[in-house]
């Protein structure tokens, strides 16, 4: 076997066992050697006796206190021989102890390690230098993560809430309102550079060399804020813009403060100086609810800020110090120290001081600034009712136009809500003024509530003027207050038109002609006569109404229909009563023209009525004869706008309430004519023409005008409901309705009542108050325009049921019923005086009759007049107009239709 394979050799005395042995039996009563004492190099190396009971050199007891620590002292020593240890056989063996690891560097060495007493706790000025530059870059990371953090507000997007600036057709202001916030938005160019020098000058004269921010305010302000002291704002003007600009976040705490500090900052490094002073002056607050120096301009001047002077902008910078205190209106209930007078001294010391200023720094010269030594002339605040009495109706209808047409305007309903829109109406101050006072006037002298509660309570009136030439709505009159009376009695409410509607009969008559009852059957187009105002129809009460081939028109059930006229009277010539067109409209003769409507055809009425500018979903019983009398219910807006059609030669326009919209970038929306020719000329003016003998010598006598031509038509509904005047002139036509209704607001109900005695009279026509109302405000309205005639009509259709011989025949008479045997009806109707013999069943659409020969109370809204008799009583199956139409602005018959709801 080689060597280096060989086992080495036990050593002696006997191997391990005998080791332990040796180790088990210690001498008794020795003391065992401490741990680490020193041996001779024989008792480190295997030369110890074992078994003698002694342990080394002078039988020493053994070292180790137990067998497992001599087991391995042994192992180490004797057992496992790995050599020398350094130093030879001589030096330090493996079994000796070992010493203690040198100890390490602490990162931070505090307390300091070998120093004793107070220098062990003063800190090196290595560790002071560490911590500094510690701390300094953990403040430009934070910055540096705010600064990337923060985004540059947008006073157009984070402080949107401005105000639509309405102004009356002449351009002038009519109101500011329509957003949250009164605030207005212009561009840096439309405010005067007086006024950047004025806030600049008194607030923050470096605005155009610093950085933005103000480190002496910012301290001052964190410090106050920390020991909780009176909050102090940032004195750069970029540092109001970001608060102003951040509405949304208003709280005084350090965090915001911070927050602001760092969007300061970046602001100022990145939006140039122009749009931050832009965005301050369209951003601060001036008082009286007036956010940015254009409606500051309006609350205080009336003004558009650009018209500003020098003075106007030093007072406008002082208010921005604090309104409460510098507003000469005074501010008692706020501060009873801010009186008028305490509050105008202040007011003019700082505006002086301002325009001192100005001068020191080069922004205004001596001699200009010597020209403003007093405050200007301030307005008083505006009511915070800015809405109330016909305002509101105003814009309401304006808005309504924007969003209704915003194909064409681009102006939603949520962009109309943001405001920043400068809106020019056609709404015509004076006029409006004037329809006002017109209704007030007839309102007070004979509307009594108080005196007469069953009649005069809920006594509404509407009205509407509009331009023939354009269809611009030059004034309304929408109720007694817009913040009182929320329904726009001049857009929808549901009240029957009556026999305003007339003329939509004979237009249709005179463009599309009667049908031809011996025509062939087979034709697909009807052989028709084009009717002349001449053409001769019977003016008998309670007449039978044929269809237009000869046969009594039935309904549904196949009951016949009887048309009776306003007071159960006749007209004409007994005994086939028969009387022209034009006399028909003067007296308003029902019977006459239910039975040329059904022989036009009451789909050619229908559109006739659209043509002229109805809307179709204020119409209502278009396959019934009373449609020809008005059951439908038009606005008054709808109704001027229709009857301005036949002023201006039968071209129609659509009404429309706003000419032009601006917004800060400029010009938005401009309205376009949209003219079209819905009659001819002939046809129209022919109309005109019928329509001016009822004002000259008809029922409309009320209103004429001196020295003018005045065309029109009243309307009253059965039941005595509702009252109109509809009129014009070749420069107006204008629309006044009144009615009875009573619209709980709360309950959502709407039941038009019975004017019987309403106003001191026993019933109302629209020959009364709506005639009177129409007069008195046409006489003002039209105060200043030269008088112009309505167009000669030409000779038009052909003389329809001529009379047999060319006789003259006697005039129109009227005559009265005779009166039969009085005999009870099963229907319950209101009884006309001369009851007749057989039963009747008069309801919404007039009277039928299955024998044929009784008579009865007219159509629902078919009369001028409606009624024979005031007394009261319901009739079977009358429909009230009110109940389910015309509820505010979304009613079909509105200006601009819609849906009932």
């Amino acid at each position: 076997m080689s060597e280096h394979r060989r086992k080495p050799p036990q050593p002696q005395g006997g191997g391990r066992a005998a080791a332990r042995r040796g180790q088990s039996g210690s001498s008794s009563g020795r003391r065992a050697a401490p741990r680490g004492a020193t041996e001779s190099s024989a008792d480190s190396y295997g030369s110890t006796s074992y078994g003698s009971g002694s342990y080394g050199a002078g039988g020493e007891g053994r070292p180790y206190g137990g067998r497992a620590e001599a087991r391995r002292a042994a192992q180490k020593g004797t057992g496992r021989r790995r050599g020398a240890g350094p130093g030879g056989p001589n030096g330090p063996g493996r079994g000796r102890g070992r010493t203690a690891p040198p100890a390490r560097n602490r990162f931070i060495d505090y307390p300091r390690a070998g120093k004793y007493g107070w220098r062990r706790w003063m800190p090196s000025w290595k560790l002071v230098s560490g911590l500094f530059i510690g701390f300094i870059g953990s403040l430009v990371a934070v910055a540096g993560i705010g600064y990337a953090m923060v985004s540059v507000p947008n006073v157009a997007q984070t402080a949107t809430s401005q105000n639509n600036v309405y102004l009356w057709s002449d351009g002038t202001p009519m109101v500011a309102t329509g957003g949250e916030t009164n605030r207005q938005i212009v561009n840096l160019s439309e405010i005067p550079a007086a006024m950047r020098w004025a806030v600049i000058s008194q607030e923050n004269k470096t605005f155009y060399t610093d950085s933005g921010i103000d480190p002496k305010g910012i301290a001052r302000a964190v410090f106050n804020m920390a020991t909780g002291g009176q909050t102090q704002g940032g004195s750069t003007i970029t540092q109001q813009y970001v608060k102003n600009a951040r509405l949304d976040d208003q709280s005084q705490t350090i965090t915001r403060k911070f927050k602001e500090i760092f969007i300061s900052i970046k602001v100022g490094a990145t939006v140039k100086k122009d749009d931050i002073l832009a965005g301050y002056l369209n951003s601060a607050y001036y008082g009286r609810g007036a956010y940015g120096v254009q409606a500051a301009a309006r609350a205080y001047f009336n003004k558009d800020s650009y018209k500003l002077n020098p003075g106007e902008c030093a007072f406008l910078a002082a208010v921005l110090k604090g309104a409460t205190y510098y507003d000469p209106a005074g501010s008692v209930s706020i501060d009873p120290t801010a009186t008028p007078e305490a509050n105008a001294r202040r007011a003019t010391a700082q505006m002086q001081d301002t325009l001192n200023k100005m001068v020191k720094y080069g922004h205004l010269s001596a001699t200009e600034r010597a020209k403003y030594t007093t405050l200007p002339h301030v307005q008083n605040p505006r009511s915070n009712t800015r809405l109330s009495g016909q305002i509101g109706y105003l814009v309401d209808l304006a808005n309504s136009y924007l969003v209704t047409h915003s194909d064409e305007t681009g102006i939603t309903q949520e962009k109309l809500q943001l405001g920043g829109y400068t809106i020019t109406t056609t709404f015509d101050k004076k006029k409006v003024n004037e329809l006002k006072s017109a209704v007030e006037k007839v309102q007070r002298a004979n509307i009594k509530p108080k005196e007469r509660p069953d009649t005069d309570t809920h006594v509404q009136f509407g009205g509407a003027s509009v331009d023939p030439g354009s269809g611009a709505i030059k004034a309304i009159y929408g109720g007694e207050d817009w913040t009182k009376h929320f329904t726009d009695n001049a857009d929808a409410t549901g009240a029957q038109v009556g026999s305003t509607f007339k003329p939509f009969v004979l237009a249709a008559a005179m463009r599309d002609g009667v049908r031809d009852p011996h025509g062939d059957p087979t034709q697909a187009q009807d052989e028709r006569t084009q009717v002349s105002p001449k053409s001769r129809f019977s003016g008998k009460n309670k007449l039978k109404i044929k269809d237009y081939d000869g046969t009594v028109w039935k309904n549904e059930k196949g009951e016949e229909w009887l048309q009776t006229n306003d007071g159960n009277e006749s007209y004409g010539t007994p005994p086939n009563y028969m009387i022209d067109l034009r006399e028909a409209m003067r007296e308003s003769v029902n019977s006459a023209f239910v039975q040329l409507g059904l022989d036009v055809g009451l789909d050619k009425v229908k559109q006739a009525a659209l043509d002229a500018g109805l809307k179709e979903d204020s119409l209502a019983g278009t396959s019934y004869p009373s449609f020809s009398i008005g059951i439908s219910d038009p606005s008054a807006i709808r109704m001027a706008g229709a009857y301005a059609t036949f002023a201006a030669s039968g071209q129609q326009n659509d009404p429309y309430s706003v000419d032009k919209v601006r917004s800060k970038d400029g010009p938005v929306y401009t309205h376009k004519s949209s003219t079209r020719q819905a009659f001819t000329a002939k046809v129209a003016d022919n109309v005109t023409d019928v329509l001016k003998t009822v004002v000259d010598k008809g029922t409309g006598t009320a209103a004429q005008l001196p020295g003018r031509d005045v065309a029109g038509k009243t309307g009253t509904t059965d039941g005595n409901k509702s009252a109109w005047f509809v009129g014009y002139t070749p420069q107006l036509s204008t629309a006044i309705s009144m009615f009875r209704l009573d619209d709980n607001e709360k309950n959502k109900s709407r039941t038009f009542l019975e004017m019987y005695g309403t106003g001191g009279q026993k019933k109302i026509h629209g020959a009364s108050f709506p005639a009177q109302i129409w007069h008195d405000y046409m006489l003002q309205a039209l105060q200043g325009q030269p008088s112009k005639p309505f167009p000669a009509p030409e000779p038009i259709g052909e003389i329809v049921n001529a009379a047999p011989s060319p006789t003259p025949t006697p005039s129109a008479t009227k005559t009265q019923e005779p009166s039969p045997t009085p005999t009870p009806t099963p229907s319950a109707t209101r009884t006309s005086p001369s009851p007749t013999p057989t039963a009747s069943n008069c309801g919404f659409f007039g009277c039928t009759d299955t024998g044929g020969q009784n008579g009865g109370n007219g159509a629902n809204g078919g009369t001028d007049g409606g009624v024979p008799s005031p007394t009261p009583t319901d009739s079977t199956g009358t429909t009230d107009g009110g109940t389910t139409r015309g509820n505010g602005h979304s009613n079909g018959g509105g200006l601009f239709g819609g849906t009932n709801n």
